[in-house]
């Protein structure tokens, strides 16, 4: 497994030092940070493409306009029943 090294000091330690829990160590809480805001980053991306995707399809805006008009109080109806 490649693993690497970072120096933090001075204020952005301190810094880092006071934002973290007392009980976990500077290491665990940056990775931590770090995990959080790549996670973040990947949501922002599917956001990106889905947001792309349903300019790019206006069939699927239509069924989402559909699905936010729908009053899902109210049971749906039962196809068996259907004629």
């Amino acid at each position: 497994m490649k693993a690497t090294t970072i120096k933090i000091d001075g204020e952005l330690l301190s810094a880092i030092e006071s934002a973290k829990p007392s009980g976990q160590s500077v290491t665990a809480y940056v990775r931590t940070v770090l995990r959080k805001n790549l996670e973040q980053h990947k949501v922002r991306e599917a956001a990106a493409a889905y947001r792309a995707f349903v300019e790019s399809h206006p069939e699927e805006r239509g069924w989402l306009d559909e699905w936010e008009r729908a009053d899902l109080t109210v049971p749906a109806a039962d196809k068996r029943d259907a004629p």
